[in-house]
């Protein structure tokens, strides 16, 4: 009997995994029972969610169905993506989403990973704020009070996890080091920034730090909330990378030492390596934390997606259709989320197997 045929469920039996489900009475009546629920669920939400729905009209149409009012979210996709910039900017806006939507393509292929990958993403954020403002280019003005909508909350994410990052391994690293006053002020920023929720940062860089600015001086309101989803990712990345870094067996350290290896070559193609894999699952449940909280910057007057949303309902012909815009925009978190999750769990999969070589 081939190995082929051994793997294969015997005809009339369940699966192992689906046996539990079905080992006894009690289990048959819960796994009937959660089935029941599960299929009157999703008849419900079909019907509320296409059969009845409104895809395409106006208001009025929508309160005379008694599914949801998808026509809502069409007649203010252009203000969910754009927000306030002119519209004479709105190809740029197109242009900068697309620009950072290829950056990430690239950065998902180990082979294009190095330091030509960080450089170019640092001139392409560069290039990406210049370009969508306009100033530099002679094009129409975009000014960053008028930035909002859905580009407000790729470009805080894209911008807090780039610049995040390898602040936060640089403070890992201030942690673990033999100099006393680099750990001390490497703990002292890690314990402060995590001891404090990420609102209460927003409301400091929004309120407090143009008074420490000299005169004449003023930051936009989404540059300091930017500064403060950076100082708050670093926080929380620097703990993850410390417990990479412990990770590691020492001897890895000893044995790049006898091979002449010095200390920052034996960090960077040795510790860090091994450290930052470790660390994966970790890693991105902060980038997926960063994402999510992009959102609280309403509370300081800036507009992301979900603030566009909230602008959107005030909207006298459009009033009452809050759940389809919240159901559109949970969608669109969780298949950002997800995705981040499915790609970690490859990478994650795909490093062990070669390690494994």
């Amino acid at each position: 009997m081939t190995t082929t045929a051994l793997s294969r469920p015997a005809p009339g039996r369940l699966p192992a995994g689906l046996k539990p489900l079905f080992s006894g009475w009690t289990n048959i009546a819960i796994t009937a029972a959660c089935t029941a629920i599960t299929l009157w669920l999703a008849a419900k939400l079909y019907a509320w969610g296409w059969a009845e729905a409104v895809i395409h009209g106006d208001a009025t149409a929508c309160r005379a169905a008694s599914g949801a009012c998808w026509a809502f979210i069409a007649d203010k996709f252009d203000f969910f993506v754009f927000g306030f910039i002119p519209e004479a900017a709105h190809w740029r806006v197109l242009f900068v989403l697309g620009l950072i939507a290829a950056m990430i393509a690239a950065s998902l292929y180990r082979a294009f990973w190095g330091r030509t990958l960080l450089i170019t993403w640092v001139v392409a954020l560069v290039f990406a704020a210049l370009f969508l403002q306009g100033d530099a280019f002679g094009l129409t003005p975009a000014p960053l009070r008028t930035w909002s909508g859905l580009v407000v909350t790729i470009w805080i994410a894209v911008v807090a996890l780039a610049t995040a990052y390898p602040l936060g391994l640089i403070l890992a690293l201030g942690r673990l080091s033999q100099m006393r006053a680099v750990r001390l002020l490497s703990i002292a920023w890690i314990e402060l920034v995590r001891g404090v929720p990420l609102i209460s940062i927003l409301f400091l860089a929004s309120i407090m730090v143009p008074l420490f600015l000299p005169e004449g001086i003023e930051l936009e309101v989404l540059v300091r909330a930017q500064v403060g989803f950076t100082i708050f990712g670093s926080a929380y990345l620097a703990e993850i990378f410390r417990a990479g870094l412990q990770s590691v067996p020492k001897g890895q350290s000893e044995g790049a030492a006898s091979l002449a290896l010095t200390r920052w070559q034996a960090l960077r193609l040795v510790v860090l390596p091994q450290a930052l894999k470790a660390v994966i699952p970790a890693q991105v449940n902060t980038f997926i934390m960063i994402f999510k909280d992009t959102s609280l910057v309403l509370v300081i007057g800036v507009f992301d997606l979900l603030g566009t949303f909230k602008a959107s309902l005030s909207d006298p012909a459009w009033l009452g259709f809050s759940t389809e815009a919240y159901v559109a925009g949970a969608v669109f978190y969780f298949a950002v989320c997800f995705g981040m999750s499915l790609y970690s769990r490859h990478l994650e999969t795909k490093l062990s197997r070669d390690h494994q070589r």
